[in-house]
């Protein structure tokens, strides 16, 4: 089996990367939405509190606020998904390509992680920041599903994203971009990374399996997933903090992020700081798995089906 693959088209990218960006989504909202709640939780910090872990946070937020709650946020996740996805493989492919060396096409591991660094940072700027702007502010909210009377302060995703704007301004969609950024280039040149090598060492190990089964692309990816949370995890309860709150005036980014950690350090202690980390890694690891199968399934459904009608690659 050889570990490189012919370049596929944008076609390709968007289609397999929204379909497999969809699928995580519904799969994991629950678990993010969970995350997000015990990252804004100050539970364990006031006197006569414990902190509350995944399980009690989520059998909270269905007693209180129905099950249906635990998918807060996930139209503003849909919406930006397939975007997200498509963005995220296309650049990565993009970047690699342009680093890959010019007389044997090949990229080397530092090269690809520096791919998913740029992977990371574009889909951040043009998509996942203010997504997740809208989507943990809709999370936040604790109104009960089952109340009607109970009136959110956002509706949904669009009359979020309307509000935000005509109240706090449009650059308030991007309050934490330096940190998603980071959060999302950390997450990128990791996964990327390990999933390349992990692939090549299962096709090193089973010389004559042409394609790896799905099964290998999920359990790799399921791999490569649960390394990004580990490594950022700080910077993700940062910026969640950061999001959720209206900006204050004359406060710059960097004092806010500043504040926000010191304020962190002193009320709650190191801890805090990985607040929401299992769930996250519950969340990302299968999202992963998710992703790359059915993100590789699909793609080659699309060569052959681009095969058969005689559609030619470009290099």
């Amino acid at each position: 089996m050889s570990s490189e693959k012919k370049p596929v088209g944008f076609a390709t990218h968007l289609t397999a990367g929204g379909i497999a960006g969809a699928m995580e989504a519904l799969c994991c909202q629950p678990l993010d939405t969970i995350k997000v709640r015990m990252q804004l939780s100050r539970s364990g910090s006031l006197p006569g509190t414990k902190p509350r872990g995944f399980i009690a946070t989520g059998v909270q937020i269905v007693q209180r606020e129905t099950p249906l709650a635990l998918y807060k946020g996930l139209g503003a996740v849909l919406s930006g998904i397939v975007p997200k996805m498509s963005i995220r493989f296309a650049s990565f492919e993009a970047y690699k390509n342009f680093l890959a060396d010019e007389e044997t096409g090949k990229t080397s591991v530092g090269n690809i992680f520096i791919s998913g660094l740029g992977a990371g940072i574009t889909e951040a700027v043009a998509v996942v920041c203010p997504m997740e702007v809208v989507k943990i502010r809709l999370q936040a909210q604790m109104h009960s599903l089952a109340d009607p009377q109970e009136v959110p302060q956002y509706r949904n995703a669009g009359h979020a994203v309307y509000k935000i704007i005509r109240e706090e301004g449009f650059k308030a969609l991007y309050r934490g971009v330096s940190l998603t950024a980071l959060r999302q280039a950390t997450n990128q040149g990791v996964n990327f990374t390990a999933y390349q090598e992990l692939k090549k060492v299962a096709a090193t190990l089973q010389p004559d399996v042409e394609q790896l089964p799905s099964y290998q692309h999920m359990l790799i990816g399921l791999i490569s997933g649960a390394m990004g949370p580990f490594s950022n995890a700080p910077i993700d309860t940062i910026k969640t903090r950061l999001q959720k709150s209206p900006g204050i005036p004359g406060q710059s980014a960097y004092q806010r992020i500043s504040a926000i950690s010191l304020d962190m350090w002193r009320q709650e202690g190191y801890r805090a700081f990985y607040k929401g980390i299992t769930p996250r890694v519950l969340r990302v690891a299968p999202g992963q798995a998710v992703v790359f199968a059915v993100y590789e399934r699909v793609s080659r459904l699309m060569e052959k089906l681009q095969s058969s009608q005689g559609v030619e690659y470009s290099e």
